[in-house]
């Protein structure tokens, strides 16, 4: 599909026996290990990953950066304590993190993004040029993106800004998305459209109209944590072929955009 290496940017490992919070949103009794994922991305010939901080372990990112020591091909978020020290975000950029995930996702109440503790956080974060990962439903972007574009951050938004369809495309989610792309720091992940329904493919066509290629990357979401069996690998990207049948952006989106921001 490109010259460039294509690249998933979003994908969780883990083992059955890691520690996990008190009322996760997924309970994964099983192992998918970093080789079980390189032997997924062999097969479809994705040369590299982004392996994304999973929710159920919360602030548990050993065996992520364990992963991210291995091997060059990959990538990663963490989950973090805001309270994390400089020190500790350098050693874990020395060993491939390039930014936090905010599991935001279910929540009714958000955290102030204003308060010391964040705008230090957000400092320490911009500062190495790492990116926020957020994760939340659409609705709340509009409370939570003034903060984080004005702390300087980069900005990755998971799964198609997870708008819904009564919202759609002209609601104030979606346009405060569309804003902060234009503003020139966020990207977006064309990613999980299983999770949201039929509605994906028209936000994933509308981000490309309205932003560009250049602002938006690919991602299979697997193993489809609370969907396992019912989605392939090359399913994900088939959808991709699907809601972007041009193939000059699709090339961007699979490849030169995320490894720009993810491995340059």
């Amino acid at each position: 599909m490109s010259d460039t290496p294509l690249v998933d940017c979003h994908a969780h490992i883990w083992t059955a026996d890691m520690p996990v919070v008190a009322n996760p949103r997924h309970r994964l009794g099983y192992d998918f290990t970093v080789e079980q994922y390189l032997k997924v991305l062999d097969e479809h010939g994705v040369q590299l990953g982004v392996i994304a901080a999973a929710s159920p372990f919360g602030d548990y990112n050993d065996y992520t950066i364990e992963s991210l020591r291995r091997t060059k091909r990959l990538r990663g978020t963490v989950i973090l304590d805001p309270a994390v020290g400089r020190y500790e975000l350098e050693g874990m950029a020395r060993d491939g993190v390039v930014g936090v995930r905010l599991p935001f996702i279910n929540r009714t109440d958000l955290p102030d993004l204003t308060s010391f503790d964040y705008r230090r956080f957000l400092r320490r974060l911009r500062d190495l040029d790492w990116h926020v990962h957020l994760h939340v439903e659409g609705h709340k972007l509009p409370a939570l993106l003034p903060a984080l574009e004005a702390s300087g951050v980069k900005i990755v938004i998971d799964h198609i800004g997870r708008h819904s369809a009564e919202e759609g495309v002209a609601g104030p989610g979606f346009q405060a998305m569309l804003a902060a792309i234009a503003r020139g720091r966020t990207w977006v992940k064309l990613s999980a459209g299983y999770r949201l329904g039929p509605h994906a493919t028209e936000h994933a066509r509308a981000l490309l109209r309205e932003a560009g290629p250049e602002r938006l990357v690919w991602a299979s979401d697997c193993p489809f944590a609370g969907h396992e069996g019912q989605f392939s690998y090359r399913s994900t990207i088939d959808w991709l072929i699907e809601a972007i049948p041009d193939a000059e952006p699709r090339r961007r989106i699979f490849a030169e955009t995320p490894v720009g921001l993810y491995f340059s």
